[in-house]
């Protein structure tokens, strides 16, 4: 009888600790941001200057930094207008809520068949739904470069990992 009890008593404790484990790290996995995050970004792209639109398709690596709420990485983006316009960058991300990215990349920019390199700056924030280990939700982003100043709202997909 009194093996039972104890069985019974550990069994209990086990399962119990068990919950407790897979509960914590349940909550920590909902509030933790993945370690590495690819991400693509489908938009329209408003050129100001030229008052054009055109689809833009862009591309991000970012890896978080210590389980912090920032990040560093590497971006291209490519719009299919007329020129070709092509952006590398080097990105800063900041997570200052759960849902809500901001990042900033300065980089190059140049258009295809030109050999003239322009420096570039986007900033851009996108809000994520997540499903698991990816995430979706609207992005808009600010770019500049000597050439003009375009701006882009679209839809953020992201795989974090």
């Amino acid at each position: 009888m009194k093996v039972t009890i104890y069985l019974v008593l550990i069994a209990t404790l086990l399962s119990t600790e068990g919950k407790a484990q897979t509960e914590e790290h349940h909550h920590h996995h909902d509030h933790d941001h993945h370690q590495n995050e690819i991400g693509v970004g489908n938009s329209l792209v408003y050129f100001t200057g030229e008052k054009e639109f055109a689809y833009g398709l862009h591309f991000h690596y970012i890896r978080n930094i210590s389980k912090s709420k920032f990040g560093l990485g590497l971006a291209y983006e490519r719009i299919f207008d007329e020129h070709g316009h092509n952006t590398f960058g080097i990105v800063g991300a900041y997570y200052p809520v759960e849902r809500l990215h901001l990042s900033a990349s300065p980089g190059i920019t140049f258009e295809d068949g030109s050999s003239s390199v322009n420096f570039a700056f986007h900033l851009e924030t996108s809000y994520a739904f997540e499903i698991q280990d990816f995430h979706i939700g609207p992005l808009l982003e600010f770019a500049y470069d000597p050439e003009d100043i375009h701006i882009s709202l679209g839809l953020h997909i992201g795989y974090g990992f």
